[in-house]
Parts: C-alpha cells; structure tokens; sequence
C-alpha cells in the first residue's frame, strides 16, 4: 500500500466513525434543547460559618440547586442545570450573574435568560438566614 492508498483508507475511516456520531448528536452536532426539570418541593439547610459561603461572590451546588453568596447577609437560589442542555451553570460574582460554560447561555440574578441559547429561565428558590444558618426553600 502506498503512501496515496493509506492517506485515503485513513479519511475514509474517519468519515464513517464521524458521520453516524453526528448524526445522532454524539459529536456536539445536534441543536436539540433538553430542559431538565428543576426541583421541586425545596427545604434545606445550610451551615454558612465556613466554607465557600462563608464568604461574598461564593457559591456551591447541592441538592440540584446553585446557593450563592452575595453580600453579608443576600443569597440567591436558582436551578443548577442550564435549560439548554442540563450543563451545571456557575455563579459569576462580579455580576450576580450566572452563566453556562457549555454553550455561554447568561442568567441574571432572577434566573432570567440574558443570553441565549436557553430557550427559558432558571427556577429561582427563596433563602432566609438565621445567624449562621441559610434555609433554601421552595
């Protein structure tokens, strides 16, 4: 087999690896939107002493929900899934902001779509602390 023969078998082999994984959207070639279900019936707690919220722009995912720290004594609480396709968004602090690394979707604080391509917004849960202690609940 010559140089020519191998480059061609070579191409050819890669098409039909390539082809089929595109075509059922294993690739990333797929647009299709999956929107997850964000949780429901809500109640927890959280010890906010120490730790990532212990501090402001600070934030963790538990229970399907992103809990992060804005100020001494605000919190928000949105759904952790992007509604694009079910990628973990992450708190930006800088902005009170959230944002998918996958495909770059941008919430803002009330989960609201900002940026595409989330077809719709985050669930958003309400917070209340107590002393050390930060109840998220539906």
């Amino acid at each position: 087999m010559d140089r020519k023969e191998f480059l061609a078998h070579v191409g050819m082999g890669a098409t039909v690896l390539l082809v089929p994984a595109c075509l059922g959207g294993l690739a990333g070639c797929s647009n299709s939107v999956v929107v997850p279900a964000a949780p429901t019936n809500v109640d927890f707690t959280l010890d906010i002493s120490t730790g990532v919220l212990s501090k402001n722009g600070g934030y963790l995912v538990t229970h399907g929900i992103v809990v992060a720290r804005t100020s001494a004594s605000g919190f928000l609480a949105v759904s952790a899934d992007c509604t694009h396709q079910d990628t973990l968004v992450q708190f930006i602090g800088a902005t009170d902001s959230f944002r998918c690394p996958n495909h770059g979707a941008t919430f803002n604080a009330l989960g609201q779509v900002t940026g595409g391509p989330a077809p719709s917004s985050l669930a958003t849960y309400n917070t209340a602390l107590s002393g050390t202690s930060l109840s998220v609940f539906s």
